[in-house]
């Protein structure tokens, strides 16, 4: 699992520098966003994924490292709104988004830990398209809550969805990275 670690620290620094570099371009501009909104770039990420991994024809240069790159960053701003609620300005300096950034990745990957020594590893010999749909139904599943109004009877809630999200592409991007 050393390996695992230090792949997943790999595909998070990529993450983490899109991140601070559009931070710089746009600040804290997501901060306004509402959960929904952001589930909603979450879904179009993942339905171009797999447009993607299902048209023989692509149409456009940005392949599905940059979508599931697009899924982990999006997932990570859902889960500052969902600790920090949403506001009608940008609030956050670049340290402060970096920072909420940093500890909300630091908490989804202990949890991909913890999986991952239970389940013994067992995403490696899934399929980059297995991935991604188990991130859609993800979404799926974060759509009926957020119209349950965060609601759930039997249920993990809104961020164990976004945290799986986040560790399913993380893991998506780990067997892309094999592949090239």
């Amino acid at each position: 699992m050393a390996d695992t670690s230090k792949q997943y620290n790999d595909v998070i620094e990529t993450c983490r520098s899109l991140f601070i570099n559009k931070m710089k371009d746009y600040g804290s501009a997501w901060r306004i966003l509402r959960l929904p909104s952001l589930t909603d770039q979450i879904f179009i990420k993942a339905q171009r994924i797999r447009g993607l991994q299902q048209n023989e024809v692509q149409k456009v240069e940005e392949g599905q490292q940059s979508e599931f790159i697009g899924v982990i960053n999006y997932s990570i701003m859902a889960l500052v709104q969902l600790e920090h609620g949403v506001v009608e300005q940008p609030d956050l300096s670049l340290e402060d988004a970096t920072q909420l950034y940093d500890k909300k990745v630091a908490i989804t990957k202990q949890l991909m830990m913890d999986k991952n020594h239970d389940y013994g590893e067992a995403w490696r010999d899934m399929r980059v398209s297995s991935l991604t749909d188990l991130i859609l139904q993800k979404l799926l599943r974060v759509k009926q809550i957020e119209d349950n109004k965060g609601k759930t009877l039997v249920s993990e809630g809104i961020d164990a969805n976004y945290q799986d999200m986040i560790n399913y592409a993380v893991f998506a991007m780990i067997h892309l990275g094999e592949i090239d």
